[in-house]
């Protein structure tokens, strides 16, 4: 508290809008209202994946879609599991419309906002097959670390809506942001690492611009993926 009042929670993405193109504005216009879900952190009851999704089906929770190629080539290549991106880039979110839209992908819902607060307000403990945390901000900075997604301040909350068995896959190209995740991954009750640590990269975790940009600037690749284990 500061002065009686709650203190801000430390924001851990740049709250940006972009320009949007005249096919992804059409698309959050249309569809936005059956494939999209506003983050409620006033919310009292976890949301309902059934009738989110219309079935009940294992949940994968993608944190920073950006333009969505990830989450959609996922998605049709998977489609017994739901997918729920979230994002709070407005034009990656009308491109991952989109292209739900286009390839017909029912498995595929959006939400905008804060990802920690829809995991604090809005998933039940124990829900989730899997979180995928994909080239994350690495706020590279000394003064920003805190600002980071994956860290020890944040983690018990992601690894408490795993299911026992669920996977926590964060991939990163900031050398520095990796050995960090990869110390508080590993200093996390209830999380195992599935490798000695780095994980080789995985073949379902599709291949972005956003990667090659940073193999291209010569950037090595981190892939860590950690399991809540099982009693």
């Amino acid at each position: 508290m500061l002065d009686g009042r709650p203190l801000a929670r430390i924001r851990t993405f740049h709250p940006r809008r972009g320009r949007l193109s005249d096919a992804n504005r059409d698309a959050l216009a249309r569809l936005w209202p059956r494939h999209g879900l506003d983050i409620d952190p006033a919310a009292t009851e976890p949301l309902d994946p059934g009738a989110l999704f219309g079935r009940q089906a294992p949940l994968v929770l993608e944190i920073g879609s950006g333009m969505g190629e990830a989450t959609a080539t996922m998605a049709a290549a998977d489609p017994g599991r739901d997918y729920l991106a979230v994002e709070v880039h407005t034009p990656g979110i009308g491109n991952l419309l989109r292209m739900v839209d286009a390839e017909n992908l029912t498995n595929v819902r959006v939400a905008c906002g804060d990802a920690l607060e829809l995991l604090r307000h809005q998933i039940a403990p124990a829900s989730l097959d899997a979180v995928h945390i994909y080239f994350p901000d690495p706020w590279p900075k000394a003064r920003h670390h805190k600002r980071r997604l994956v860290q020890n301040a944040h983690l018990p909350l992601l690894a408490s809506r795993l299911r026992h068995g669920g996977v926590l896959h964060m991939a990163t190209d900031w050398a520095e942001y990796a050995g960090a995740a990869l110390a508080a991954l590993s200093a996390t009750d209830g999380l195992r690492n599935d490798h000695d640590g780095f994980a080789p990269r995985p073949a379902h975790r599709p291949l972005t611009k956003f990667e090659r940009r940073g193999v291209t600037a010569g950037r090595d690749i981190f892939d860590l993926v950690f399991r809540r284990a099982c009693r």
